[in-house]
């Protein structure tokens, strides 16, 4: 049982070190997007299925609520939170697509999360942003998907060096995290 600990730890490190080596580029031109968008009275829209779905809900009550510093509420929706609305939207490919074809307005940013790139819904998601013209930062996993393809060239993946989904779910929580401080930082704290 050791053993699976150790490997468990291990493997996580070793992703993260690649990320921070091959990342670190992608995760400043996401921040940079997200803030200018911001500056420009957009928001940001977020979505994703399963335990992506708690990743983006953690981001967005973090986004609007703040942890460590006192500041105002960062305009955020997470696309996974209304029971009532996601039940009452019987196809359930569009449950995303939907939300945004009534929300999104042009500049906004949508942030999806799949570990495979291949979910219906969340491909419906790109789809109706990219009608939107909003910018789409994708974390994805493994090779992509099919959502690669669906990406512009001032659309941004962050793509977890990772087949694994558990440790894709967990980098991507990480990003996510990365991209919160890096937003907050821009935005609140003021560098010398």
């Amino acid at each position: 049982m050791q053993d699976l600990i150790k490997n468990y730890f291990t493997e996580s490190i070793q992703t993260q070190i690649v990320m921070a080596e091959s990342l670190s580029a992608v995760l400043e031109k996401a921040a940079k997007s997200i803030v200018e968008a911001l500056f420009h009275g957009n928001k940001i829209m977020s979505c994703g299925n399963g335990s992506s779905a708690a990743n983006v809900q953690s981001f967005t009550s973090r986004l609007i609520t703040s942890i460590d510093i006192e500041r105002p509420s960062i305009p955020a929706i997470a696309l996974v939170s209304d029971n009532v609305l996601l039940s009452a939207i019987t196809n359930h490919d569009d449950v995303y697509a939907r939300q945004i074809q009534a929300l999104g307005q042009q500049g906004d940013i949508l942030i999806v999360l799949t570990c495979q790139g291949n979910s219906k819904s969340i491909i419906r998601a790109v789809q109706e942003a990219v009608i939107k013209d909003m910018t789409i930062i994708a974390l994805t996993g493994s090779d992509g998907g099919e959502l690669v393809g669906l990406l512009g060239q001032n659309d941004i993946e962050i793509r977890i060096p990772s087949d694994k989904r558990s440790v894709i779910y967990e980098m991507h929580a990480m990003t996510l995290n990365c991209l919160y401080q890096l937003i907050e930082n821009t935005l609140f704290i003021h560098h010398e």
